[in-house]
């Protein structure tokens, strides 16, 4: 076998003229191959005789009969060798005897403090170790052995770890190392528990030619190969190469794996989950390399390096990169240390993959031809490519995790590979990124002027070369937006952008000093990127997949719009993209029937855009203080731009493009939620799942060429003749469901002006749904424009009065211009439909402009509020107040709609004259059913004023429950105003929202105003049947001794005001919470006892009524049966007397008996 080549240490230098075990006879042995055994040669059988003997001689515990042939081969084998004697001999001694004198002379030396006195093993010494051993019976060498390696191995447990190198005549006179290491295997073999393998391979490491005794004894005792691996590599140092006993340790287990190379990748990971030996690991991957066939191929150094120093474990990464840090600063011979050794071969295999070996001079194109033997910009071997690539990431490892200083030759044939011309490729788009972060990286590499011009000369390569790059590798080159990004972070200074976009590219952290930049910025600045209107250009240009880099690209260039590039410069900034250029993106999608989009601008370029606009008016925004301190201000975009844009229309493909478009679709999404958040409504992202779904898919395949030809004008003309006939427009109607949404859009405004001709009587119900479904589908695409159609569209006509024509902006300043909309819309339910959504888009819409309002104007009145306010600290006033009566607006504008809302929902003196019951949401919409089913004969269009004031009423409180969901302060305001107590059934039992109210009712009812506790009180007692929760009941609780409190202080006549309609609300908290009847009885009997003594003082006897009360309570199921008395029940006996205390009494006793009634019949 042959030894460790050049460089070895000193282990190795003393082991050079041995004999070890082959690999061959290593796997012979572990495998017990008898026929492989047999063709070995003498030399490598002597070595393997311990275990073979032992083998032949000891009974085994395999009977089987191929065993028992292969033991007469083994027998046959052995026969003609002449140590096999000797071994015999050593093998009858016995060991019982040995152990226990071992185990004695233990105990002594213990004792003795581990000192070399007289042993009980060995005694009367007459000469040396090695002249007693030769002299020796095969009992006393045993003897010898053991106690010399016993003295070894009590001296490396009381080392405390130091290393030490032992002097020992056995273990180093060359003529007896065979028989001394027949005797070490078989006392190990023998006396296991006194020497256990792993604590003599360790004892071994301390004396010469320690690594081939190991080397024997695990060939002897092959299944031991791992475990002696493994125990050796935890007692190992962290750092071998510092030390001798490290060195001698890291040898010996490379002796050890030559002898079994097919474990050597798995010792090296023993090596790496310790974190030990780190040179250990490195000198097998070297081993390991050597043998490897492949040259195109990544190499496993590089593999393993870069796994260490990139992978996910810190502890890992910082134990190697103390190894490379430590390498450096030895002043020992370099060329004899693994780390010499791995950056020879990772040099070696740079040099190999370059195209040639080129010079750093420049030469023009045209002296290219002059001189073929120069090739300054020779190309990149495709096969070399992923193999460059993963050696630039490890050397980048190397010099900015680990610390490694390149020499200049590491240097100059690094500049060489990163400055080559990769093929257009993936791969060669990727190697060209990672070439260029690292040139940002560490610009220590170039150091002279030619190199200086030569990474000039490449960048300006970079930039020429990247539209074919994309065509001809079919991915988007990422390296010219990379290098657009980086020019407008030097432009803006923003130099940790710049060092935090190379590490995420590099895919590692790397400290990278601002100032090592300063170089890179010039040449960015000054000799590559002068011209600002390319970003306009990269944007146009930009197809999907989109590059990650993009969307900080845009950030960057809005940053340099408004903050300038030095202090010293206020004026160094970008200029915006202007309008003009803005619209020629969107061309083709804005205005026209044809809304296809424009061939010259891909859906990414203006997605780009559209994202570049609102992230650009958000940082003005965001920037207006700042601006304002500078004396700047830059041009805000105008709102006729803002309307222009079909900003939901490419919203809606930017979703069916979310994989290609990485993040910018929830970046648009989350500035669309900001700015405008109308355009979110959860509601129309559910109707869009609905229009794009399976559904829709089939019925577009029923659409007939016919259909398909029908043209708005053919629309208007259907819409002008539904007096007469509504067959055709209906028809239309129907086959425009059909269509796809961006296909509805050149109907919209002939759909939207013809609205008002649908609310005259006799328009088929089908029609006015169908128009609103197409309204919605309309919405997914154009609802800014629709929205301002449709509210133009639904003005009440009034003679003679010329109409008034409302703007976006109108609509966002006084969202209630929504409701201004001709009556009939209130009972017609599909365009109450449309208008309720109207109005949460512009109640939200307007919150936004308000917003937007007050951050841009917000320094009009700083500099005349500063003059007066002298003090300190309050300079932010203004501020303040501002922003209140933005928020006081806002809620004056929420509460205003609601009420309007809810004034809806009450019955018109018309629907009151029919007997429309609005008390209660449910009740009576089976009796409308009931009512409707025989009128079959009349016509479809006629309306019906019940159901639709049903209809109509539930859409309002839907949108009711939205708003107070989204804002519980809203609900809160409109309870504390009140509104028509008629409205109470409806709102409490068609909003489920309106359990809220039970957080704010004490407070209503600690109000000093009576109307707003009584509507307190009567709001109270229907949340307490709708909701019979315990909050429900301590609330209730607290109602019924306020009632008990106000008896005390009230006036007779706001007595009566005040219990007259509250009262009855006492019915609803005793059918809500039985455990209240007796607080409730006591307080109606104590507010008849009040009301009688105010009526005795006045000499009315009323006397008989109190003794009533008072019979009622005392046994109330006498009185079960008198609400059979309509009198009783609607509180109408002895109603002669208009006396306020008396009506006040007879309500007292209707309200107990209706209780008592309630509570016996088990309701």
């Amino acid at each position: 076998m042959k030894v460790l080549g050049a460089g070895s240490t000193v282990i190795m230098t003393e082991c050079t003229s041995l004999q070890f075990v082959s690999p061959f006879a290593f796997e012979a042995m572990q495998k017990v191959d008898v026929v492989r055994l047999a063709s070995l040669s003498d030399p490598e059988l002597r070595l393997l005789l311990p275990c073979l003997v032992r083998m032949a001689l000891c009974a085994p515990a395999d009977q089987s009969q191929s065993w028992a042939q292969d033991k007469k081969l083994i027998l046959r084998l052995l026969s003609g060798v002449e140590a096999v004697n000797s071994i015999v001999a050593l093998l009858s001694v016995d060991f019982h005897a040995l152990e226990q004198d071992a185990s004695k002379e233990q105990q002594l030396r213990h004792k003795l403090g581990g000192g070399t006195g007289e042993s009980i093993l060995v005694s009367q010494l007459q000469h040396g170790l090695t002249l007693e051993f030769e002299h020796s019976d095969s009992p006393r060498r045993l003897r010898l052995v053991l106690s010399e390696l016993l003295a070894i191995m009590n001296k490396v447990s009381e080392s405390s770890g130091e290393f030490f190198f032992k002097s020992s005549e056995l273990f180093e006179s060359p003529v007896y190392l065979e028989e001394a290491a027949d005797v070490l295997c078989i006392l190990q073999a023998e006396l296991p528990s006194l020497l256990p393998i792993v604590d003599v391979a360790e004892a071994l490491l301390h004396v010469r030619n320690g690594a081939w005794f190991l080397c024997l004894l695990v060939a002897n005792v092959p299944d031991s190969f791992n475990e002696v691996c493994r125990g050796l590599i935890k007692n190992g140092e962290r750092q071998d190469e510092e030390s001798l006993g490290g060195r001698r340790r890291t040898d010996a287990l490379r002796f050890l794996c030559k002898m079994n190379p097919s474990q050597a990748l798995k010792v090296r990971g023993m090596v790496v989950e310790e974190c030990h030996l780190p040179g250990l690991g490195v000198a097998l991957t070297l081993d390991h390399t050597k043998n490897e066939a492949s040259e195109d191929g990544v190499s496993d150094l590089v593999c393993f390096v870069s796994g260490l120093l990139l992978g996910t474990n810190a502890k890992v990464r910082t134990w190697f990169g103390t190894f490379i840090r430590n390498g450096q600063q030895r002043k020992r011979e370099t060329s004899s240390s693994v780390l010499w050794q791995m950056r020879r071969q990772l040099l070696l295999e740079l040099m190999g993959i370059l195209p040639t070996v080129r010079s750093t001079r420049i030469v023009e194109e045209a002296d290219v031809e002059m001189e073929p033997n120069v090739s300054v910009y020779s190309g990149l071997k495709e096969e070399h490519v992923v193999k460059a690539s993963a050696l630039l990431r490890l050397y980048c490892a190397l010099m900015g995790i680990a610390g490694l200083k390149p020499t200049e030759e590491e240097a100059e044939q690094l500049l060489q590979l990163m400055t080559s011309r990769p093929p257009a490729t993936p791969a060669g788009v990727r190697f060209v990124s990672l070439s260029f972060c690292m040139l940002l990286a560490f610009s220590t590499l170039v150091s002279t002027p030619e190199q200086e011009q030569l990474m000039v000369v490449w960048l300006s390569w970079m930039i020429k070369e990247e539209a074919y790059f994309e065509s001809t590798s079919g991915v988007s080159a990422s390296f010219g937006e990379m290098l657009l990004l980086v020019a407008m972070y030097f432009h803006s200074n923003q130099l940790s952008a710049i060092i935090d976009l190379v590490c995420s590219t590099l895919g590692m952290k790397i400290v990278i000093k601002p100032s090592s930049l300063s170089r890179m910025k010039t040449i960015f600045t000054q000799e590559i990127f002068t011209e600002q209107d390319w970003i306009y250009r990269q944007l146009c240009e930009t197809s999907t997949p989109l590059h990650p880099q993009l969307l900080p690209l845009i950030d960057v260039y809005i940053n340099s719009i408004l903050t300038p590039a030095s202090k010293s410069n206020p004026e160094a900034t970008n200029q915006p993209v202007t309008e003009q250029e803005i619209l020629n993106i969107f061309q083709g999608v804005i205005g026209g029937d044809n809304v296809r989009l424009n061939q010259r601008f891909s859906i990414t370029a203006q997605l780009l855009v559209l994202y570049y606009i609102l992230s650009y008016e958000e940082a003005l925004l965001a920037n207006t203080k700042t601006l304002a301190a500078m004396q700047r201000k830059p041009k805000s975009y105008s709102s006729s731009l803002m309307d222009q844009i079909p900003i939901k229309f490419l919203i809606r493909q930017a979703q069916g493009l979310q994989q290609e478009l990485g993040g910018l679709h929830s970046a648009l999404l989350r500035l669309l939620a900001t700015n405008y958040p109308h355009l979110c409504i959860v509601d129309d992202w559910i109707c869009e799942e609905e229009i794009t779904g399976t559904d829709a898919l089939l019925r577009r395949m029923l659409l007939t060429n016919n259909a398909k030809n029908h043209s708005p004008k053919q629309l208007q003309e259907a819409f002008s003749a539904v007096p007469v006939s509504h067959t055709q427009v209906m028809q239309i109607l129907e086959h425009l469901t059909l269509l796809s949404a961006s296909e509805l859009i050149p109907y919209a405004e002939v759909l939207t002006s013809n609205m008002n001709q649908l609310l005259n009587s006799g328009v088929p119900r089908r029609i006015l749904q169908t128009v609103n479904k197409l309204w919605m589908v309309l919405n997914t695409v154009m609802p800014r424009r629709l929205w301002v159609m449709t509210v133009n569209a639904l003005q009440p006509s009034i003679k003679f009065v010329r109409q008034q024509k409302y703007t976006q902006n109108d609509l966002m300043i006084d969202p209630l211009i929504v409701l201004r909309c001709d009556q009939r819309v209130h009972r017609c339910p599909p365009l109450m439909d449309i208008t309720l959504h109207m109005l949460n888009g512009y109640l939200l819409a307007s919150k936004a402009y308000l917003s937007a309002h007050l951050k841009d104007t917000a320094e009009q009145d700083r500099p005349s509020q500063n003059n007066t306010i002298g003090l300190v600290g309050q300079t932010d006033g203004p501020e303040v107040t501002r922003e209140e009566l933005k928020n006081a607006l806002l809620a004056a504008q929420d509460s205003a709609a609601v009420q309007i809302l809810l004034e809806i929902c009450l019955p018109t003196e018309e629907e009151k004259a029919k007997c429309v019951n609005p008390d209660s949401l449910l009740s009576n919409v089976q009796s409308v059913i009931t009512t409707s089913a025989p009128n079959k004969g009349m016509e479809e269009g006629e309306d019906n004023l019940l159901c639709n004031l049903r209809e109509v009423q539930c859409l309002i409180c839907c949108l009711l429950h939205q708003m107070y969901i989204a804002d519980p302060n809203i609900a809160k305001l409109v309870h504390f105003q009140g509104y028509p107590c008629e409205l109470l059934p409806l709102t409490v039992a068609g909003i489920p929202s309106m359990h809220i109210c039970l957080d704010f009712i004490p407070e209503l009812i600690a109000q000093p105003e009576l109307e707003k506790q009584i509507f307190a009180i009567q709001l109270l007692s229907h949340l307490c049947i709708q909701y019979a929760l315990p909050k429900s009941l301590s609330v209730a609780r607290l109602a019924v001794n306020v009632m008990g409190t106000l008896l005390t202080v009230l006036t007779q006549a706001k007595r009566y005001a005040f219990f007259m309609p509250t009262l009855p609300s006492l019915v609803s908290f005793c059918r809500a919470f039985p455990p209240l009847y007796e607080d409730i009885m006591s307080l109606l009997i104590q507010i008849g006892q009040v009301c009688a003594s105010d009526v005795a003082t006045q000499t009315r006897d009323i006397d008989p009524i109190i003794t009533r009360l008072q019979q009622i309570k005392e046994k109330p199921s006498g009185w079960s049966g008198i609400c059979k008395d309509p009198s009783y029940k609607n509180g109408s006996r002895d109603t002669g007397s208009m006396d306020p205390d008396v009506q006040l009494c007879h309500c007292i006793e209707s309200t107990i008996i209706e209780i008592i009634n309630m509570s016996v019949s088990g309701i």
